[in-house]
């Protein structure tokens, strides 16, 4: 056997195919079970599409970069968990295109950050962030109160998600405009399609108008709040 490993090692083409053969073991073992996704994902309760004003939120997330020091990823390491509260668990993200885990946090992790301020506070926050957080280098955002959500055509939105597996219905997407519209007033019948734990108020002060302000922190307000942590940590303690 070792006479053979022998010539192997001496033989450049030889020793090229073999790297490659074994790589591409390597990579099958590590890549294929992931495509099984209902064996890397663990089903937590609670956890649901994003609503059309929440999606046009993180459109506005995304396009500002605001990933780009803000991680949404709380590693199960007790300093994180007792900074942000419990470890991301990955349902929590399994409806998001692109992830928007991160890398780098020039600013907290926003994993945990629905609820954690009021609405008045995140809109502060963004419109001038040094008048609540006087220390930060968070640049303003307060264009967002004169700018529309661009809802117009979310629905589109939600048409391209479920071709990537996002559970939307024909209802969810034909009644994507009202749906944004309602959700930053009233809520009209949002609760039969999205569940009754959806936030419907105005989130910027201006109740006549449906700002980009009030996407963005209509999905703020959102964030690590949809799973059932309760009763998932009751599970792990009793599995």
């Amino acid at each position: 056997m070792l006479k053979h490993h022998s010539k192997l090692e001496k033989n450049s083409f030889w020793m090229l195919i073999g790297i490659v053969v074994v790589v591409a073991i390597g990579g099958l073992v590590e890549i294929v079970p992931l495509f099984r996704i209902e064996t890397t994902i663990e089903k937590v309760n609670g956890v649901r599409p994003y609503t059309p004003l929440e999606l046009a939120g993180q459109n506005v997330y995304i396009r500002e970069g605001c990933f780009n020091c803000h991680s949404q990823q709380i590693r199960p390491l007790r300093d994180e968990v007792e900074r942000y509260g419990h470890y991301s668990l990955a349902a929590e993200s399994m409806y998001d295109h692109p992830f928007l885990w991160s890398s780098k946090r020039t600013g907290p992790d926003l994993a945990r950050v629905g609820g954690k301020y009021s609405d008045e506070w995140q809109t502060a926050h963004l419109k001038k962030p040094q008048d609540v957080v006087p220390e930060s280098i968070m640049p303003s955002y307060g264009f967002l109160l004169e700018r529309g959500a661009n809802i117009q055509k979310i629905g589109q939105d939600l048409k391209t998600l479920r071709i990537v597996g996002v559970p939307y219905t024909d209802e969810m997407i034909e009644n994507g405009y009202k749906d944004a519209v309602a959700q930053a007033s009233s809520g009209g019948d949002l609760g039969s399609r999205y569940g009754d734990k959806v936030n419907t108020r105005d989130f910027d002060g201006q109740p006549e108008f449906v700002s980009e302000m009030d996407a963005l922190v209509a999905y703020l307000q959102v964030l690590g709040t949809m799973a059932d942590l309760k009763n998932y940590k009751l599970q792990e303690k009793n599995p």
